[in-house]
């Protein structure tokens, strides 16, 4: 059941070949670089997962995680962004639609958790393009996230 749960947090994220396959090639810096790096990243992952477990209507997915739990969700977040954008970094957390399945995510989560991401990413000040560029690849997964309507 937790890693259910823990799936659900992920529910913004994919494992990193889906996303990268997603990401249109560039000649310029990665959309890793552009966003600011790892240290970055785990900022805004911070912020992100901060405010999805105190929204009450999507802090339902993270009830019951250990610190140890929660500690884990954080660093497959990372990963996966890093990774996804072109970063360093290697994702080894589950296929995203094998870790969704099941958990019921409704479009009202969808909308409030990318709510959320824009806003912890507004946060950080982060450019108009790279926000664009990195919605527009979270949301590419949405058919493998959202179950329900």
């Amino acid at each position: 059941m937790k890693m259910r749960i823990l799936s659900a947090a992920l529910g913004l994220f994919v494992a990193a070949g889906a996303l990268r396959a997603q990401a249109p090639a560039s000649q310029g810096p990665s959309l890793y670089k552009r966003l600011g790096g790892y240290d970055a990243i785990a900022a805004v992952t911070d912020e992100f997962i901060a405010r999805f477990a105190a929204d009450k209507s999507l802090s339902r997915f993270l009830v019951g995680l250990s610190d140890n739990s929660k500690a884990r969700l954080r660093q497959l977040v990372v990963e996966q962004i890093c990774s996804a954008t072109g970063g360093p970094c290697v994702y080894t957390g589950r296929e995203t639609k094998t870790a969704h399945k099941g958990l019921g995510i409704t479009e009202a989560d969808w909308t409030a958790s990318v709510k959320i991401l824009s806003d912890a990413l507004d946060k950080f000040k982060v450019a108009a393009k790279e926000k664009d560029d990195f919605l527009a690849v979270v949301s590419s997964l949405k058919p493998d996230i959202v179950e329900r309507p």
